[in-house]
């Protein structure tokens, strides 16, 4: 570890765990407040998902980032068409890996709550 990231950890008074579920927050917030509202349509759909995966990937402590836009992306008919991304839109799941452990973060549409939840999926020593 270098003196810069020792020099951050030691300001979390946490356990490891609950540092990686507060990395993992901070992801998927970034996932939906920086991304929602992007226009895109079905012909950038995949640039988009990959694009996003991409900017979560360089942030600290992420082994893995996976998104997919989901629901009518809409085709470019006319030079007034296309789709504003919206979090019932986004299906995201983050890995971060830090300190012997790992968390899995996820966002998901639920239906039965009719929001675009953001949970921790999975949390274990590695």
């Amino acid at each position: 570890m270098s003196d810069r990231e020792d020099a951050a950890s030691s300001r979390f008074k946490c356990s490891v765990s609950e540092h990686a579920c507060f990395e993992a927050g901070i992801k998927m917030a970034t996932i939906y407040h920086q991304f929602v509202g992007t226009p895109f349509c079905a012909r950038n759909v995949a640039d988009l998902e990959r694009t996003i995966a991409e900017c979560i990937r360089v942030q600290p402590y992420v082994e893995d980032a996976q998104v997919t836009i989901r629901g009518n992306t809409g085709n470019k008919e006319d030079q007034y068409s296309y789709t504003s991304l919206t979090g019932d839109m986004i299906d995201a799941a983050v890995t971060i890996a830090m300190d012997g452990t790992r968390v899995v973060a996820e966002m998901r549409f639920d239906k039965e709550l009719d929001y675009p939840l953001m949970f921790i999926s999975s949390v274990e020593k590695i």
